[in-house]
């Protein structure tokens, strides 16, 4: 598959131009924490299939999917085949690891030791803050995170759902290597001000739920495929009869693939892909076949028309999450 770059200079990292989000395979999704044996067979499926960009966070279990990926890359001995990303700052360490905000050093500390333990490496090669902590100057943090940089604990650090003021502030103190933000055909916010600051910085972007939380699809056209305890199921987009609203974007995606021999999934990445060449989305999937088919993606070449028809799809009905006030905005 081919590569891309993320990020300039000394922080830049090469990675597959399409990663493997690994929530999923632990975490909020229907069917997620299962099957460890299967999710394992994805990761190195996936490495056979030439990605390697892997995206975990220490939320996602909590703990368990980092545990699943260092034991599964561990075991095959492949952990310097791949690019790690990981997260911090959602889980309060110095509080007894209790869900909340973070950014402190102290905690940033006690948070990347457990990760390295758990992903069984002495590095780990972008490390994200999850979320922004409205308490913690984000100089603060990232004058934490230059000192694992230097101590090689890790290669680049990341912010998750930043705003680009603080993608500013934080840049000014050391180079921001990726920032990683919902963005797809239905979530189309990065374009008006994230997309040009990056690129003004140098900086790569990852699209997280490149594929709408799998809406974009196809496959989900009701709630009723999806687990009582499914993330989705109270999710704005999905819930309260936005769903019904929203399939008209799937079904302009789904017309689109029919006319360019693809699925929608493969429209849907390609179109983002379209986007800039230092985009690396990371769709999330517990299957092998999803893998496949989602880094198909990567040699399908939309139409003119094609694009201007999907950029022409609605904004879709409802919020991206119910409690928005984590979005640093």
């Amino acid at each position: 598959m081919k590569n891309t770059t993320v990020g300039t200079g000394a922080n830049a990292l090469e990675v597959s131009r399409i990663g493997l989000g690994l929530m999923g395979i632990s975490a909020f999704y229907t069917g997620a924490g299962q099957d460890d044996a299967d999710g394992a067979r994805t990761i190195l499926g996936a490495l056979d299939r030439g990605v390697t960009f892997l995206d975990t966070a220490e939320m996602y279990g909590p703990y368990t999917n980092e545990e699943l990926l260092g034991e599964t890359l561990a075991a095959a001995g492949r952990r310097d085949e791949v690019v790690i990303a990981t997260k911090f700052g959602t889980l309060r360490h110095t509080a007894g690891g209790v869900r909340g905000y973070d950014g402190t050093p102290a905690n940033l500390r006690l948070a990347v030791e457990g990760s390295l333990r758990r992903l069984r490496t002495d590095r780990i090669d972008l490390y994200y803050q999850h979320r922004m902590d409205p308490t913690t100057p984000i100089e603060d943090t990232v004058g934490a995170l230059a000192e694992l940089v230097a101590e090689g604990k890790i290669r680049g650090y990341g912010l998750s759902e930043a705003s680009v003021a603080t993608i500013r502030r934080a840049h000014a103190v050391h180079p921001v290597t990726a920032v990683q933000t919902e963005y797809s055909l239905w979530t189309r916010d990065p374009e008006a001000e994230l997309l040009p600051a990056l690129g003004d910085l140098g900086i790569g972007f990852v699209p997280y739920s490149p594929l709408g939380r799998g809406f974009l699809t196809g496959a989900i056209r009701s709630l009723d495929s999806l687990d009582e305890a499914d993330f989705r199921r109270s999710n704005p987009r999905f819930a309260d009869g936005a769903l019904e609203a929203n399939l008209a974007i799937v079904d302009t995606v789904e017309k689109v693939a029919a006319d360019a021999g693809a699925t929608p999934a493969q429209v849907a990445l390609a179109w983002l892909l379209a986007r800039g060449e230092h985009i690396a989305p990371i769709p999330g999937t517990r299957r092998l076949a999803r893998v496949e088919e989602n880094i198909a993606a990567v040699d399908l070449e939309l139409s003119a028309d094609q694009l201007a028809t999907l950029d022409a799809v609605a904004t879709p009905v409802g919020e991206r999450y119910e409690d928005m006030t984590s979005i640093d905005r």
